[in-house]
């Protein structure tokens, strides 16, 4: 898993409700060692059509036998989508990591995409050094969410499935949301705001990252948000970080795998 210059480099790759998208990572910076390569989430989305697309991503790389992370939107048990809410249903009960193992060869590390997000970004980007609790939150097609506290996950939180005025967060809140009606960023700051407000009087957080691609135009949207006691703050790997995480994510299972080996 290392390069021709010794750095360590597993395989990323981020399933999003628009696009799938992976590189090689290094992880002694925590960043990507070539340039991503993406390709649009097939519609309708069943998990055979999106594992073709992952197998596509990884062979523009020519990437096989060797350890790859993948990550998912929504929950995720022993590499086994359980829920599937922005993605095709016939993903609940779907062994990713076996069917992705077959294809690529490989061993494959599934894990849920703002889990993978937070972690790289806890590691490397906006949370590194902070032992309170953080909650990382992705906006994008739906609103992902990873809580830390004390620098541990707590897994497949999905916060972006909590109630708010009546609908889950994500049909308010979302990036997709913001796109699809046209909301101005002082109209979809104020929902955004009010989803902050939720999430904080539940977790009482001393950090907000916000991540997912909306995080490159944060000056956009994140001086108008009032009222939050939580420091906010923009993702650093801004919408590398689940490709990131998913890589470290695998990096962890193979030296498990190894130290577990007799």
């Amino acid at each position: 898993m290392t390069n021709g210059n010794g750095a360590a480099r597993v395989f990323g790759v981020d399933i999003g409700g628009s696009g799938i998208k992976g590189a090689p990572v290094d992880l002694d910076r925590g960043d990507l060692a070539e340039e991503r390569h993406k390709v649009l989430t097939p519609h309708p989305s069943t998990p055979e059509a999106v594992v073709d697309g992952v197998v596509e991503v990884a062979g523009h790389f020519g990437w096989s036998g060797r350890p790859v992370g993948v990550t998912f939107p929504g929950v995720v048990t022993d590499g086994t989508t359980r829920t599937a809410a922005n993605v095709d249903k016939s993903w609940i009960g779907t062994d990713l990591a076996g069917l992705l193992g077959e294809r690529l060869g490989a061993p494959v590390t599934v894990l849920n995409d703002a889990d993978a997000a937070g972690v790289a970004e806890m590691t490397f980007g906006a949370g590194r050094g902070r032992q309170g609790t953080v909650i990382v939150l992705t906006l994008g097609t739906g609103i992902g969410s990873a809580v830390f506290t004390g620098g541990r996950l707590v897994p497949n939180t999905e916060l972006g499935h909590l109630e708010l005025d009546g609908h889950e967060a994500e049909k308010r809140a979302s990036t997709k949301v913001r796109e699809d009606h046209d909301l101005s960023w002082p109209d979809w700051a104020h929902r955004v705001q009010k989803y902050l407000a939720h999430v904080e009087m539940l977790f009482s957080p001393e950090l907000f990252v916000i991540g997912g691609g909306v995080s490159r135009k944060a000056h956009k949207f994140l001086p108008l948000i009032e009222g939050i006691r939580a420091e906010i703050v923009p993702a650093q790997l801004q919408n590398n970080a689940g490709i990131v995480g998913a890589a470290m994510a695998a990096a962890a299972a193979a030296d498990g795998a190894a130290a577990a080996a007799p």
